[in-house]
Order: C-alpha cells, then sequence, then structure tokens
C-alpha cells in the first residue's frame, strides 16, 4: 500500500489508550507544508517508509512526515536496505523532531538510529509528532519573521513573480531604502528545495542587517539588499527534494533562453537593472550532501566560479573567516581553497554557463558570485540547528559590513 505527497495515510492500529481503554487510530502523512513521505508497510510497531523522489532524476535524501495517535508507543521506522554506500537517508545527527507541530525542533541523536532506521518512543501526551531528514523552514517561518519586523522602514516586501502553482514568490528589500545607497547585495536561497538549514542562516543575516548594533546601522545607511527567500517556492511548500528536478532543476536555469521556472526567469529580469552600476555581490546559500569532509564544514565550492570572480570573492571570504568570534559555526578559508573534487552541475572547471553563479558574476559591475554551502547537522564538528544556522547568518553579514567598509575606505 503506498501514498504520495497530499494523500491522507490511514492505518487503524488496535491500540488501547492510556487510561481510558478505547481504541484509537494511529495517521502516519506528509499532508502539510514541506511533507515527502511515503508509507510502504506497517507491521506492528515496525513502519516501513521511504521518500517521494517525484520528478527527482535519480536520488536525493528528503523527507518529512507526521505521526498522530502514537502515545505510549515505540516504533521502529524502517527505509529499506541502501542501493549504495552512499544512499542514507538519515544525517549525522540522526532524524530531526518536533513537539510544537514544526515550530522547534532538535536532532533525535545517534543512539536511536541505524544507517536505515530509527527508533522512537512517543510519550504519552505526544499527540503530534514530526520528523524530518532536518529541520524545515517554510513559508510559515517567513511570516513569523517578516510579523516580528513589521512597519520596519529597512524592510520592504514586493512580490517577484507567480510560482508554477499560483503562489507568490518573495522578494524582499533590506537596508538602505529612502535613498540611493552607495552599494549593493543579493542574497538568494533554496534553488533547491530540501536545502532548509540554509534558510535559518539567511533569517540570521537578516536579523543582523535589521538590527540596531553597530553593523546594523551602517548597512541600513549604506547597503541595499535584494534577497529571494525561496527560488523553489513550490517546491518548498510541497516538499520537493528540488535538487536534481527533471529536466533540470532551478540553479541550471539560468542559460540564455533556457529558463522554465518563473522564479528564475524573473530574477533574471530584475537584477541587471537593480544594480544600477554599484559594487555588487551575490551569494547563493545552498546545504550539500550528507556526511563527509566536506559535507560537515561551511565552505564555497572556489573552483566552480572562475579563477578572477574567486580571487575577488577571497577579499570578503577573509572578512568572514576574522570577524568571527563567539559564533559556535566557523567559517574557514581553508575548508574552501582544499576543495577540489566536487563533481557538481558546474564540473570541476565552473564550465556550465547556466548556473545562478556562473550568469550573475558576468553580469556588469558585480564584484563576486559565490555559492555557500551550508551543512545539515555538522559543520566543523559543531551542532548546526536552528539557532547555530541563525548565528552564522549574523555573522555573514558581519563580514559583509566589514568588506564593504573598506570598499567605502577605498572609494573615499
Amino acid at each position: 500500500m503506498r501514498f504520495s505527497m497530499g494523500m491522507l495515510a490511514l492505518f487503524l492500529v488496535g491500540i488501547t489508550a492510556a487510561g481510558f481503554g478505547a481504541e484509537k487510530e494511529m495517521v502516519i502523512d506528509c499532508d502539510h507544508p514541506g511533507g515527502n513521505i511515503i508509507v510502504e508497510k506497517i507491521e506492528g510497531d515496525d513502519v516501513s517508509i521511504r521518500q517521494d523522489l517525484r520528478d527527482t532524476a535519480g536520488w536525493w535524501f528528503y523527507w518529512s512526515f507526521r505521526v498522530r495517535g502514537a502515545e505510549g508507543r515505540t516504533l521502529n521506522f524502517r527505509f529499506g536496505e541502501l542501493e549504495k554506500s552512499w544512499h542514507s537517508v538519515l544525517g549525522v545527527r540522526g532524524p530531526a523532531v518536533s513537539l510544537d507541530r514544526g515550530q522547534t525542533w532538535r536532532w533525535l541523536g545517534r543512539e536511536t538510529v541505524t544507517p536505515t532506521s530509527f527508533t522512537y518512543q512517543f510519550a504519552a501526551d505526544a499527540g503530534d509528532v514530526r520528523f524530518s531528514f532536518a529541520m524545515p523552514y517554510q513559508e510559515s517561518n517567513l511570516a513569523r519573521f517578516l510579523e516580528k519586523h513589521e512597519g520596519n522602514p529597512h524592510l520592504r516586501r514586493e512580490v517577484l513573480c507567480q510560482s508554477r502553482k499560483g503562489r507568490p514568490v518573495e522578494v524582499l528589500y533590506l537596508g538602505c531604502l529612502s535613498r540611493e545607497p552607495a552599494f549593493r547585495l543579493v542574497f538568494t536561497c533554496r534553488h533547491h528545495a530540501c536545502e532548509m538549514m540554509a534558510s535559518y542562516a539567511l533569517e540570521g543575516a537578516m536579523e543582523e542587517i535589521l538590527s540596531d548594533t553597530d553593523v546594523g546601522k551602517w548597512l541600513c545607511e549604506n547597503v541595499e539588499f535584494l534577497i529571494v527567500p525561496f527560488v523553489d517556492r513550490d517546491g518548498v511548500e510541497d516538499g520537493d527534494q528540488g535538487k536534481q528536478r527533471k529536466p533540470w532543476d532551478h540553479v541550471c536555469d539560468y542559460g540564455e533562453g533556457r529558463e522554465i521556472y518563473p522564479e528564475t526567469a524573473a530574477i533574471k529580469r530584475l537584477v541587471p537593472g537593480w544594480t544600477g552600476g554599484k559594487l555588487v555581490a551575490l551569494m547563493d546559500l545552498h546545504c550539500p550532501g550528507i556526511r563527509g569532509r566536506f559535507h560537515e564544514v561551511i565552505m564555497t565550492p572556489y573552483r566552480l566560479r572562475g579563477a578572477d570572480n574567486w580571487e575577488r570573492a577571497v577579499e570578503f571570504l577573509k572578512f568572514l573567516d576574522e570577524v568571527q568570534h563567539d559564533g559556535p559555526l566557523a567559517f574557514r578559508l581553508s575548508d574552501s581553497q582544499e576543495f577540489t573534487t566536487w563533481t557538481g552541475p558546474d564540473g570541476p572547471k565552473g564550465a556550465n554557463p547556466c548556473t545562478f553563479t556562473t550568469w550573475a558574476r558576468d553580469l556588469p559591475g558585480v564584484e563576486f558570485a559565490i555559492a555557500f554551502e551550508i551543512p545539515y547537522a555538522n559543520a566543523g564538528g559543531q551542532e548546526v540547528n536552528q539557532e547555530t544556522a541563525r548565528w552564522f547568518g549574523h555573522d555573514l553579514a558581519r563580514a559583509a559590513c566589514q568588506w564593504l567598509k573598506s570598499k567605502a575606505a577605498v572609494l573615499a
């Protein structure tokens, strides 16, 4: 029996509600924003599941589901045998779990996890428990952020375009909005729908820009930011992998005459005119794979971006390397300099002209365009979670401030 995203999977299981002696039904579904699961079968307390790959070309690891009506039970969730050694769908800190309908998340931990399964003991009052490969960031998260900063003169929300499914795609303008800024910067996120931890970093950067700190004040006086928080808007809400979407995914939709997604076409129309000849940098936030040397550090795959672009980016990255003091997640320039084995869509020499960064780096006035890889769960031995990812975003904004101050001093 199989159920895809959006179909309610109801499984009636004879269990006794504690203290009541009544039968309850256990519901396992993905009928919530970002949900993704296929339930293969249930045998007693063993649940066989797998991620829904839908229109993914090949394999990817994202999944997210909820369980209701399992109070007091201990369930074992099994994803099946690994077809290949790297085909794990469980990260280095196990799955993420939420007891408040997706508001806050914690890592379940390694002790309850095997390469293909995890076990969870439901509390007697755990009526709605959500599990995910990592910690989802949905439209509701962004809405809470925008509500918190409603009325701030340094924040403006507009609609970039309508998605294929008719959803409004946000574009945010932050910083110096009341007059011509000295500099302009672009942040994009979720070109791949499943890469949710990057969104927490982006939110942290926006918090710093809008803060009452010296950094926030200087940025709001001198810099205008253009931010697209959900490039794959439908994929984020529908719970798609996004990575390796057929016939190609959003990040590879930037070649001349290639655009098949409304979001990427709108970005290509908007950004060149918006820059206005100002010194501009474009930073695209991503998450990498699950585990391994270059999947567990914050880095930017510089070989994909071209030598000249990389040399200019290093000026900024040196500030990022130096500006961090007490933050739990550290960027080290040496990690990116070591990175030589990436075999992503750009190839080892950045030959693919259809990606966001290869398009963006050649725009007039652009200083550099880079992609950041922010790990899902483990960065340099430190835990990546909602708060630590936000903290790194604060560091990213602080580094931008110091870098642009150095540019302002040269221009003065």
